[in-house]
């Protein structure tokens, strides 16, 4: 779905395909918050029928998203979930590429918010400035080589430092623990 969104600002997706993909986005994203906002509890539903469609009983209250989450469920077990009068729980009609999207967005919802956050923190230190007076003659831990790559380049950044050929991540991740050992101690300094 998402190359959808980049394929309309590049302007190779046509009006009727970007009409479409915004009504499927929109069905799924509610279909999401459904899922997200009903409860189901042991006391709604029998213990044959929830290890029929989940594999075990109900221990406690899940949302419905909580369920489908599980390894062994899919979208299309947890729509035939019933209560004890035989009514359907999750009561949805939706079929083919919106109910896979719904499955897969909401059992790698977790990876995928724990992926962007990575990709944020990425970028914060990328983007961490290297102050032009750091002598890198103090950062005795990286070897002479990495020092003198740096001392010849100045990279105004940590993003830019690692993009020197023969800085290695450790040099890296050396460099990043002075820098922020250095603006603690300099706020250290300020505060007092």
């Amino acid at each position: 779905m998402r190359l959808t969104e980049l394929g309309w600002k590049l302007g190779v997706v046509s009006a009727e395909r970007w009409s479409a993909f915004n009504r499927k986005r929109d069905v799924v994203e509610a279909e999401k918050q459904r899922l997200k906002s009903t409860w189901v509890n042991p006391n709604l539903v029998g213990s044959e029928e929830a290890i029929r469609v989940l594999g075990k009983r109900l221990e406690r209250e899940y949302t419905l998203a909580d369920l489908l989450k599980r390894p062994q469920v899919s979208y299309e077990q947890l729509a035939t979930l019933r209560a004890h009068t035989g009514e359907l729980i999750s009561n949805s009609s939706l079929v083919g590429a919106e109910s896979e999207q719904v499955e897969i967005q909401i059992k790698y919802e977790g990876y995928i918010n724990r992926q962007q956050e990575e990709v944020e923190r990425q970028k914060l230190q990328d983007e961490l400035l290297i102050p032009d007076a750091l002598d890198y003659d103090e950062l005795t831990s990286l070897s002479f080589e990495v020092r003198q790559k740096l001392k010849t380049h100045r990279p105004a950044t940590l993003g830019a430092a690692a993009r020197i050929s023969g800085i290695t991540p450790a040099a890296i991740s050396t460099l990043l623990v002075h820098l922020k050992k250095r603006s603690y101690q300099s706020n250290s300094r300020e505060a007092a």
